[in-house]
């Protein structure tokens, strides 16, 4: 984007540069209205955020994930092991659409006709279907079910690992589930390669996508800049407060609306440093109520178990020497190493014995080793160096219900995120049962001898056994959701046409809306929850 000098007032005035972020800003400057887009990370310009491979240094190595993350953590959660998680979440231009695996998966067509159903009309599959057509330039063509020509390139790895292709057959074979083409079309049930928003080696975020190639004129994206809170008076929403990198503060006003795409996290705490939230929770922290609403409930996310196995069907190693010569080869030659693609090369949609009429649980397929047994912090345990294929075994409908809360009135303290993991023994079955699924397709006809071999956690680890295990292993796919939940009750934040309740001019755009969780990665429905933002302010 040209540069341009800063304003402190526009029609509308978008919170967060991330997913939703992105999307509902670019589509509402390009029907002419001036945005302001307010980002508290610095500029997706640079290489770790560029290229797609560049995902494994983001999160390992803490000097660069510093750098682009807010570095958030669970409070312990007490039904595994009193584990503090890791949260990582975008603290950048383009906000976790900038340091994520770039796996796109729309979410099983169920879900947005549940949303319906709860009364959020024109959420439907069908409505929504619109706005991932348009967001989308997939690299088959426009169908019934999928677009072209949009902001957000989707494609396929362009050079998978033998042991991923071979997954497919595998899979096929053990379990009896069609090989698809597109489990973003018409039916997610099966397995498949992995699409990927990403193209000819770049990475297509959402700040990509809608900021960076749209360059509108009216839209000006603002970084470095942290909002405090959101300011109401006599009821309406009209700007924010703000504090620039070098300390100072100013104020920047909202002729129409404040829009908050700041994510579950985000969005929930300027919600409620802004005065909407609980009341007594407010009251602790010496906030004045000006919305009594439960901002920072129905928090959850999708989680894994990792199981690794030892392969001659993949040639990835997970040692620097290997990775430093993948980096070399893409700076000579843009696209062609391994760093030009998602890390995530095959995918499958799953039924365990507790689904119903949907696929319940997600496999993605690693080439490397994943590391075992988890990845917590500040502990840094090794990678297996041998070459390896990971399948994580993934609940993608969690019944656990956490809350996310402010650990004070203070706007840079970090927030108390609970996400009361594996409350529900019905979470811990589908991952149990979901590993035990992934040994009988790695033992599948299809490998050949090409697995050696059960790395982590260990064949000989089952039953009782695997459940403590998964207790220590299972990690989270960082899809939190559900904190500004949408919905037509005295339990919902925002409507369907995302307003506040009871605050005018205010309204959320981000996966915090979700009223549950959607059936795989996030990604994709946050972008289309900002383009589907768009359309409904914008009336088409």
């Amino acid at each position: 984007m040209a540069k341009q000098e800063l304003v402190n007032e526009a029609d509308y005035v978008v919170v967060g540069s991330g997913s939703s972020g992105s999307a509902v800003a670019g589509r509402l400057a390009q029907a002419g209205h001036s945005v302001i887009l307010l980002e508290a990370g610095k500029s997706d310009e640079q290489f770790l955020v560029k290229k797609p491979g560049m995902i494994g240094p983001m999160h390992a190595v803490p000097e660069i994930k510093k750098r682009v993350d807010w570095g958030y953590y669970s409070t312990p959660q007490k039904h595994i092991l009193e584990r503090k998680m890791p949260v990582p979440r975008g603290k950048v231009v383009g906000g976790s659409s900038s340091i994520n695996g770039m796996v796109y998966v729309r979410g099983n067509r169920a879900n947005y006709d549940s949303w319906a159903a709860e009364g959020n009309t024109g959420w439907s599959a069908d409505e929504v279907n619109k706005s991932f057509k348009r967001m989308e330039d997939f690299e088959d063509g426009e169908n019934a079910y999928r677009g072209a020509g949009g902001p957000i390139k989707v494609t396929r790895n362009r050079a998978p690992q033998e042991g991923s292709m071979l997954f497919l057959q595998a899979t096929s074979d053990a379990l009896g589930v069609k090989i698809l083409e597109d489990y973003n079309g018409e039916s997610q049930e099966g397995v498949s390669r992995m699409q990927q928003n990403a193209a000819a080696g770049l990475r297509y975020s959402a700040s990509r996508g809608y900021v960076h190639n749209l360059d509108v004129p009216t839209l000006q994206l603002q970084s470095e800049v942290l909002v405090t809170k959101v300011v109401i008076e006599n009821g309406r929403a009209t700007g924010v407060e703000v504090t620039d990198k070098d300390g100072s503060q100013r104020t920047i006003r909202a002729g129409k609306e404040v829009i908050l795409s700041a994510g579950f996290v985000g969005s929930a705490q300027i919600l409620m440093l802004s005065g909407v939230g609980h009341a007594q929770h407010l009251k602790d922290h010496g906030i004045t109520t000006l919305a009594d609403l439960p901002v920072g409930d129905n928090l959850h996310d999708h989680m894994f178990h990792a199981l690794t196995f030892h392969t001659t069907a993949s040639k990835m190693k997970g040692n620097a020497l290997f990775f430093a010569r993948g980096v070399a080869k893409e700076v000579l030659r843009p696209g062609k190493s391994f760093l030009a693609n998602t890390v995530f090369e095959s995918v499958a949609f799953l039924r365990t014995s507790q689904a119903a009429e949907i696929p319940d649980l997600q496999l993605h397929v690693l080439p490397w080793a994943y590391v075992s047994p988890n990845q917590d912090e500040p502990i840094r345990h090794d990678v297996d160096k041998r070459t390896s294929m990971t399948v994580m075994s993934t609940l993608i409908y969690p019944k656990s219900r956490g809350t996310l809360r402010l650990a004070s009135g203070d706007p840079t303290a970090a927030p108390l995120i609970d996400f009361q993991y594996l409350a529900d023994q019905a979470d811990l079955e589908v991952l149990a049962e979901g590993s035990e699924m992934v040994r009988e397709i790695m033992a599948a006809s299809a490998f050949g001898d090409a697995i050696k071999s059960e790395l982590h956690p260990g064949t000989d680890v089952r039953g009782t056994e695997l459940r403590q295990a998964i207790l220590n292993r299972a990690t989270s796919v960082y899809h939190g959701v559900g904190t500004c939940r949408m919905g037509v009750d005295e339990l919902s934040v925002v409507g369907p046409d995302l307003k506040v309740r009871g605050i005018e001019g205010l309204r959320v755009a981000d996966a915090s809306i979700m009223p549950s969780i959607t059936g795989g990665n996030t990604n994709a429905p946050a972008i289309m929850i900002g383009e589907h933002a768009a359309a409904i302010i914008l009336g088409v």
